[in-house]
């Protein structure tokens, strides 16, 4: 397919990877973004081999290892942190390119609006799609300023409680809370972190370079459904989820004193087992399978999502056949991710017998090296 006019509907990591992948093939893109400021919170992701790979295939990755910091192995220490494992990943972009990559959130976000911008992607802030109308030939969307636009495909990139989900897919499953929080928090990078270090157990942390002399902290702990985390006093509430985890997280926790610098997350799942379209609008993502962060792999993807979604519609000869193809190759991967991601959660809280988190690590990590 050639000339068409394509709406994402949301402007974070998955709807910017897609907007960039279907300006490359061509296509005319326009994205509207709910949040008038555009701001992600500062603290970092990990973005595994998968992703490096994915963001050479979009002639990102040169701009994006300039802001990131490239590791090759992953550390795993026991619940009392000794080191009982080390690994290697491999380097799929290149062996001039790092396996993976730690990344602060508003850095990436920088990376790739800029590329969306300079492709030619038009952008609306504080705008959302009120309402979708397909008649077939085309979707014809309301936006919430009152203006109006026709579209050939509608890509809702709106996240784990996507609207545009609501809309197409009314009986879609609706996203659960898993019973855990994920808890973030930037520190200075020492120079002995060189790679990702994973704390296993019950109270399950780890530490990632991010480069720029800073690293952050990653700790998930168990709350109750109708926990709230309030801005003041957030640093004190970290540190005290902190006691019972490896001696090396509960030391590196003193220096969490900062309220301001705390982001903590309720861990929320959705997989939506059958058709990932209908009509002539398509979800990706968290919009169609959020998973928690125990394999490090919802942004990957959702990138891989963005990436395979404009491959697909530039091949096919319609959007039916395009939505299809795009699901087919996504959908075990996406499903084994979103499984076992919490599978791993339920089995740290005790929900579940004894889960083998390093054999689905070396699962998964066989997985995501594949092609896409």
């Amino acid at each position: 397919m050639k000339d068409l006019r394509i709406l994402v509907v949301g402007g974070g990591i998955g709807g910017l990877t897609a907007a960039i992948a279907l300006r490359r093939k061509g296509f005319a893109v326009e994205i509207v973004e709910k949040d008038p400021t555009w701001t992600v919170y500062g603290v970092g992701i990990i973005q595994q081999f998968n992703v490096v790979r994915a963001m050479g295939s979009i002639g990102l990755l040169e701009d994006y290892m300039a802001e990131a910091y490239g590791f090759d192995f992953t550390e795993m220490f026991t619940p009392t942190g000794q080191k009982v494992a080390e690994f290697p990943t491999p380097r799929l972009a290149g062996e001039q390119y790092p396996s993976n990559a730690g990344i602060r959130r508003t850095d990436l976000q920088r990376v790739l609006a800029n590329k969306v911008k300079e492709l030619g992607a038009a952008v609306r802030l504080g705008v959302t799609a009120e309402t979708l109308s397909d008649d077939g030939k085309g979707v014809d969307v309301t936006f919430s300023d009152g203006t109006r636009g026709r579209y050939d495909v509608v890509v809702g990139a709106d996240g784990v409680y996507s609207r545009t989900r609501a809309q197409i897919l009314p009986d879609a499953p609706k996203p659960r809370y898993t019973g855990q929080w994920v808890w973030r928090y930037n520190f200075p990078q020492p120079d002995d972190l060189t790679c990702i270090r994973i704390y296993t157990g019950p109270h399950s942390a780890g530490v990632v370079p991010l480069g720029k002399g800073l690293m952050y902290m990653f700790l998930l702990s168990q709350e109750p459904a109708d926990f709230r985390l309030a801005k003041e006093g957030s640093a004190a509430v970290m540190r005290e989820r902190t006691k019972g985890a490896a001696p090396q997280i509960v030391e590196l926790a003193k220096q969490i004193t900062d309220d301001e610098g705390v982001v903590g997350r309720p861990l929320e799942t959705v997989f939506v087992e059958g058709d990932w379209h209908k009509g002539r609008v398509v979800l990706l993502g968290d919009a169609v399978h959020a998973c928690t962060p125990h394999l490090a792999q919802g942004a990957g993807l959702a990138i891989e999502d963005g990436v395979v979604l404009a491959d697909e519609l530039a091949k096919a000869t319609g959007p039916e056949a395009a939505f299809r193809a795009y699901r087919a190759r996504r959908f075990e991967r996406a499903q084994f991710i979103v499984v076992n991601s919490v599978a791993l959660g339920d089995s740290q809280m005790g929900k579940i017998g004894h889960v083998d988190m390093a054999e689905i690590q070396r699962q998964a990590l066989g997985l995501m090296a594949q092609p896409i």
